[in-house]
């Protein structure tokens, strides 16, 4: 059974929400962390983690799946030139999330999502 397998949605339409989660993930690859909501830092790590499952891969196929998410091609060369390689040796858990305490305007959890090798 696949009940509540779902997304988080983010307070958002589903337009706004996927390009807050490809800005995170393309600021993931570009600095090696962030820091951000906790919610939202696990709705990245999906994507990030899934993008680096595809880099392993190394094919044509996986690089062009990669491309429908993010539409950047050097974002896409980094992951799997650099990225990927450094994560051979493990079966998932590509991220690592460290809860930063709350913000101080709304409360709100404050993470912090980095690589983990």
């Amino acid at each position: 059974m696949r009940h509540r397998y779902g997304n988080k949605k983010l307070g958002k339409p589903t337009d706004q929400r996927l390009a807050l989660l490809r800005s995170l993930v393309r600021s993931l690859i570009l600095h090696g962390k962030i820091k951000t909501t906790d919610t939202r830092a696990k709705e990245a790590r999906k994507i990030a983690e899934s993008l680096v499952t595809l880099g392993k891969d190394g094919s044509l196929h996986s690089r062009r799946l990669a491309l429908k998410v993010l539409n950047d091609s050097a974002i896409i060369k980094d992951i799997f030139d650099s990225i990927a390689p450094r994560m051979v040796g493990r079966n998932g858990g590509y991220t690592r999330i460290v809860k930063l305490g709350v913000r101080r305007g709304d409360a709100a959890v404050v993470s912090q999502l980095e690589w983990v090798a």
